[in-house]
């Protein structure tokens, strides 16, 4: 584990250990690049409590081409990540959903694409205030960044409103990437009433977009979920960042 600094000018939230860098990537080499101190802390990258197997989980261990230490195996991963990006890192217990068990009868919660993009189940609600808590101890810092929640993931839903719990209206949002180039995903949060939001865009140089394709290369078993090679990741991330001027960020205002 990385010793933390006792003040960072960034810290980003990522629910797993590749969103920060899928989102966020460019702005945090650019920042490092310039001599600021970041830190990337990944809630669900947490070790399964107990040995949980099921269709759903043996399909994306087959899909990631990992074994039964998968979350190992990421956290790794996420290390590799954070040292093109020069960040330091943070992983916090908590499993990712397709591993998290009903408390009451430790049945899984999400078996399904379905699941987890649909509604956080009602048994893990006392999780926000849990994270919320374990974000009040994090180190002194200039701005901290959630995700939007394009996409609706429950990790992503859980994340952020621990995170508006714990920093509100000081809190950032980023763009959930590769959701927000999805038609429509993007459209869902921001026109969702009685929210209006406010975007900034972090304009990349090259350098910047390099450094952030290198960065998601180093989550080799997750490639395969969104991209079909090397060039297809090149060519969405490139393309995306053409759209926007870079990687855009948004503040909340209530209406």
């Amino acid at each position: 584990m990385t010793e933390l600094a006792s003040f960072y000018d960034a810290i980003y939230l990522s629910p797993h250990l590749d969103d920060a860098a899928l989102s966020c990537g460019g702005q945090i080499a650019q920042r490092t690049r310039s001599g600021q101190r970041v830190l990337i802390v990944t809630v669900m990258a947490g070790d399964p409590q107990q040995d949980v197997e099921n269709e759903y989980i043996r399909s994306l261990h087959e899909r990631w081409a990992l074994g039964r230490d998968a979350a190992a195996q990421r956290r790794n991963e996420d290390i590799a990540a954070c040292a093109v990006l020069g960040a330091d890192f943070l992983h916090w217990p908590l499993p990712d959903c397709i591993y998290r068990l009903h408390p009451v009868d430790g049945r899984p919660l999400y078996i399904s694409d379905n699941d987890i993009f649909g509604d956080v189940h009602p048994a893990e609600q006392p999780f926000v205030e849990q994270i919320a808590a374990w974000l009040k101890t994090l180190p002194a810092h200039g701005r901290c960044y959630a995700p939007l929640t394009v996409g609706h993931h429950v990790d992503h839903l859980l994340v952020t409103e621990a995170a508006q719990r714990a920093f509100g209206a000081a809190l950032y949002f980023y763009e959930d990437y590769p959701y927000a180039q999805q038609p429509g995903k993007l459209s869902a949060v921001l026109d969702a009433a009685p929210t209006q939001w406010t975007p900034t865009v972090v304009s990349l140089t090259e350098v910047d977009l390099a450094a952030k394709i290198e960065a998601i290369l180093a989550f080799r078993s997750q490639l395969s979920t969104f991209f079909t090679d090397r060039a297809d990741l090149e060519r969405q991330v490139r393309g995306y960042a053409a759209s926007v001027g870079g990687e855009r960020l948004w503040r909340k205002h209530q209406g």
